[in-house]
């Protein structure tokens, strides 16, 4: 379990560098006008997410959950997939990333990177990872619980970033 240990660790590590990241985006977005939406589900979000990462140890060692290498190598990669996938979308966002719903009036909505195949590429990371960093070493309930929270919360979060979108300009933005 030590690598296994090693690898949410090295996840906890890549979420503390996106809150450096993120606020230093707040910032930036806040001095240019910026206004957050949906800071009501914020504290839930945090909470998913950091009990996610608990989750993962928690039941893998109280649960005696073992690896199962066809398993937990494919999901090894599906959790790198994941990771690549979200550091392009901080890298296409560049400084209006967030990990809140903050909105530059002005700006037009970028449409470059991978949000030129899909509105929500961020949030297929955060799912993809979700359900994989359990399964890695077989917390399947852990899996189970944060993918169907995470669904409840990522209808409301969307919904809420759909809004605050809808009021930029629909021109093409570089990525």
């Amino acid at each position: 379990m030590t690598w296994y240990t090693l690898l949410v660790l090295a996840v906890v590590a890549e979420r503390l560098a996106e809150l450096v990241v993120a606020r230093r985006n707040t910032r930036w977005s806040l001095d240019r006008g910026g206004t957050e939406s949906g800071r009501g589900h914020y504290p839930a979000m945090v909470a998913l997410h950091s009990g996610l990462l608990v989750g993962c140890l928690a039941e893998v060692r109280l649960a005696e959950r073992p690896f199962t290498p066809v398993l937990g190598w494919t999901m090894v990669a599906v959790v790198v997939a994941a990771q690549a996938l979200r550091w392009w979308c901080i890298r296409a966002l560049g400084p209006r990333w967030n990990t809140r719903v903050i909105v530059v009036p002005g700006l037009p909505r970028v449409t470059g990177g991978p949000y030129r195949w899909m509105g929500h590429p961020n949030y297929v990371a955060v799912a993809a990872e979700g359900l994989a960093l359990p399964l890695v070493h077989g917390a399947w309930v852990t899996a189970l619980v944060f993918t169907v929270l995470n669904a409840a919360l990522m209808a409301v979060r969307i919904r809420c970033e759909d809004r605050a979108l809808a009021r930029l300009p629909a021109v093409d933005a570089p990525a």
